[in-house]
């Protein structure tokens, strides 16, 4: 990995940041390793926050740093299309308009040849459960930040047993704020604190239980 970008990263040094990605994009890396480095400068800055080091306002300055790394890169971003067959639906909930880890999720799963929906931020209980419905989609994920959203994220899970829907998606929610606890309390499959972890999940669930339905 490129550790001056990343440590740059987790400074949340962004004229640095994005001085060194201008210098990567001339010398030819790939806009995913670029991507894969701030990213795990990004992960620095969740640590350092978890830890109490950093406040709020440094994760959204990391958030305002990575929408300016990906405004220079996503030019150079092969348009790839979805190739193994899977659908996610990927939304920030309701009350929350962080959508840092929910962006960086997204990118990492369409080079992996998934499609992709982005519902955006502060999305609704009910839009979720509409998506779900029109896409069939097995894997939904829920991005939060906030803690006082999280009871949304509770009522997501129950609607979706309203519609019938329940047993046909796995639920992941992810964010710095989520704990087994919160896994609990909402009733989701699955949670994950960071996008390393997010992408795993989603990759497990996959390959384990996840069957694709038919439109």
């Amino acid at each position: 990995m490129d550790e001056p970008l990343e440590l740059a990263m987790g400074e949340l040094d962004e004229e640095k940041v994005l001085a060194l990605v201008e210098e990567r994009i001339q010398a030819g890396v790939s806009p995913t390793e670029i991507v894969e480095s701030c990213r795990n400068g990004v992960e620095i800055v969740g640590r350092r926050y978890s830890d109490g080091v950093y406040f709020l306002s440094d994760l959204i300055m990391s958030e305002e740093i990575f929408r300016g790394v990906m405004r220079l890169v996503e030019p150079h971003i092969p348009q790839g299309e979805a190739t193994n067959g899977y659908t996610v639906v990927m939304g920030t909930i309701e009350g929350d308009i962080h959508d840092l880890g929910k962006n960086i999720i997204i990118y990492l799963l369409r080079s992996s040849g998934f499609r992709v929906y982005d519902l955006g931020v502060d999305v609704s209980p009910e839009r979720f459960v509409q998506a779900v419905s029109e896409t069939k989609t097995c894997i939904l994920g829920i991005s939060v930040l906030l803690s006082f959203c999280v009871g949304s994220i509770k009522k997501v899970v129950d609607l979706l047993e309203e519609a019938g829907l329940r047993d046909e998606v796995k639920v992941v929610v992810g964010g710095y704020t989520v704990s087994e606890l919160v896994r609990e309390y909402t009733g989701v499959d699955y949670y994950a604190g960071d996008v390393s972890q997010a992408l795993r999940i989603i990759r497990e669930i996959v390959n384990a239980d996840c069957p694709q339905r038919k439109n």
